[in-house]
């Protein structure tokens, strides 16, 4: 009996000791994000962004794209890749380097929440051309509709892909055209669509995306 008590003494201290719980105690929950601060937001845009895009996030300058209600998720990448270099823009990378990520994701959902103005487009001999190519793109080079991934009304869908409705002419030629040269290379997906698409076809189907609602 001795023997056999001493047997069971040496397995229970050789046992691996258990967690103790208290009655009833559940696994801690996890961490949930901040939510963004809209008035830090619209501070910091204040202080970094309103002279290139206006107060109210609807850009004036037609070189300058207009934020206002573009999808927050797509800003801050955009602010990320400029200020890690992905992105190469000389005058961007200096703003967004003064960013941290949270005022970026501030920034970007308050410039989301701000309705974006109508554009229009201009070239009448165009619009035709470029309405063909932004539903249905150009079957025989392989040219993918534009509105397969940023909708038939330009609204795009958000986290994935940005809202292209209203954006000026000349903002969005200039990114298809860097986008075909390589001088943009953020999106592997553009520059193959961009690689196939004449300087004719980018200001048409540019000046149709100006006039989308």
């Amino acid at each position: 009996m001795k023997f056999l008590a001493s047997m069971l003494m040496a397995a229970a201290l050789a046992a691996p000791a258990l967690p103790a719980f208290s009655a009833g105690a559940a696994p801690a929950a996890p961490t949930k994000a901040a939510k963004p601060d809209l008035v830090k937001g619209e501070a910091s845009y204040t202080a970094v962004c309103v002279a290139c895009h206006a107060a109210d996030g609807n850009s004036t300058i037609a070189a300058n794209p207009k934020l206002a209600q573009q999808h927050p998720e797509y800003l801050v990448k955009q602010l990320q890749e400029f200020k890690s270099g992905k992105r190469n823009n000389a005058i961007m990378a200096g703003f967004a380097s003064m960013l941290t990520d949270e005022d970026m994701k501030n920034i970007a959902y308050w410039a989301a929440s701000k309705p974006a103005k109508a554009g229009f487009s201009s070239d009448k001999d165009l619009v035709a051309l470029g309405e063909r190519i932004y539903r249905g793109g150009i079957a025989d080079r392989q040219i993918a509709a534009c509105a397969g991934c940023h909708s038939p009304n330009g609204a795009g869908i958000p986290a994935q892909y940005p809202r292209l409705s209203g954006q000026h002419a000349d903002y969005t030629a200039s990114q298809l055209k860097m986008f075909r040269d390589g001088s943009r290379a953020n999106s592997n997906q553009m520059t193959q669509v961009a690689a196939k698409l004449n300087d004719r076809e980018i200001k048409a189907v540019s000046d149709y995306i100006a006039g989308l609602r």
